[in-house]
């Protein structure tokens, strides 16, 4: 029996599309926004999503009305059955994506392209090599940086993700943006957002107003182009008149974009999360290996979604932990 399209919709009259699945919750950097200090106790393999499950469930997402799925972890690529998930994945008819962040793309650029892939979400904080090994204490830097024009060369499209911390990297804001003056990429400045472990403190974060007044401290207002904002949106995108490629802010902290909100997502261990910042989940997965039908599970996820960031209205509701430091790391949820 094919499920219906309604059950993506939630009681605010939001239509999910997308899903984000993380297919593992391993990573080889240790970016400290994303993974705690001491590291994280990682799910039994026997939790974690086979690859025909993987399948099987986004199928039911897909016959319920997904059309985008976009591959997360962890580290994505670091699944030895990668190649063989996203093969699978291709064969329904959706929008196949995925974030990296890049050290192993090299070794799969064929693979994605066979399984028609071309958006790629490359996590990058900063153009400084000691700083990126003072966030990921990693010496991957020139790496990334390599494979970004890799996939340049290949003509995928590239959005390259920067988490903006105070005191850490928002000094290299107007670098970034030069960066998009000769290689055709889309920036995307990210709030820093509260999960578990990562020592989140309002002080930290670099909000959207920050962002745009270094912006225009360095570039004249004629010069600052507002692009029309996708349907759907997450970032708030600007264009440098001239440059090949355009710059976006994902404020979910000082602007939230909820009222479009199409995500849902589906974490390694096939737990749903209605939203980043909800501490409650649905397990999908124990109920498909009890041969049971997901379908109600899902509708229920969805429809308990709360109009705003999980409830957390206002940004003074966010400084208190109780409401989402009992939430998941990032790397246990999915980027």
């Amino acid at each position: 029996m094919i499920p219906s399209k309604t059950i993506l919709t939630d009681d605010f009259g939001r239509k999910h599309n997308y899903l984000r699945i993380s297919l593992l919750e391993k990573c080889n950097l240790r970016c400290t926004y994303c993974m705690p200090a001491d590291g994280i106790a990682l799910s039994p393999k026997a939790s974690l999503m086979t690859a025909e499950e993987i399948f099987a469930i986004a199928q039911t997402f897909v016959e319920s009305g997904v059309d985008k799925i976009r591959l997360t972890g962890g580290e994505p690529l670091l699944r030895k059955d990668f190649p063989e998930i996203v093969a699978k994945l291709s064969t329904l008819e959706v929008s196949l994506s995925i974030t990296t962040n890049g050290i192993l793309i090299d070794r799969h650029i064929d693979v994605l392209k066979q399984a028609g892939i071309k958006k790629i979400n490359l996590s990058l904080d900063t153009l400084i090599a000691s700083k990126f090994h003072s966030i990921t204490l990693r010496n991957q830097f020139e790496k990334v940086i390599d494979n970004l024009h890799l996939l340049l060369n290949h003509h995928f499209q590239v959005k390259v993700n920067v988490v903006l911390m105070k005191g850490f990297n928002d000094n290299e804001i107007i670098d970034f943006v030069n960066l998009t003056e000769s290689l055709p990429i889309a920036v995307r400045f990210i709030e820093f957002m509260p999960f578990a472990g990562n020592e989140w403190d309002r002080s930290k974060m670099v909000s959207q107003k920050e962002i745009l007044s270094q912006v225009e401290e360095n570039f004249s207002l004629d010069e600052i182009q507002k692009l029309e904002d996708e349907k759907n949106f997450t970032a708030r995108t600007y264009k440098i008149k001239g440059f090949q490629g355009d710059f976006g802010i994902i404020s979910s902290i000082t602007n939230p974009f909820c009222d479009g909100c199409n995500r849902i997502r589906l974490t390694a261990n096939g737990k749903i999360k209605n939203c980043l910042f909800s501490n409650s989940e649905t397990d999908l997965l124990t109920a498909f290996r009890n041969g049971e039908s997901i379908t109600e599970l899902i509708s229920a996820s969805v429809k308990s979604k709360k109009k705003v960031r999980s409830g957390m209205v206002t940004i003074s509701e966010m400084d208190d932990p109780n409401l989402h430091f009992d939430n998941r790391s990032m790397i246990a949820i999915g980027g």
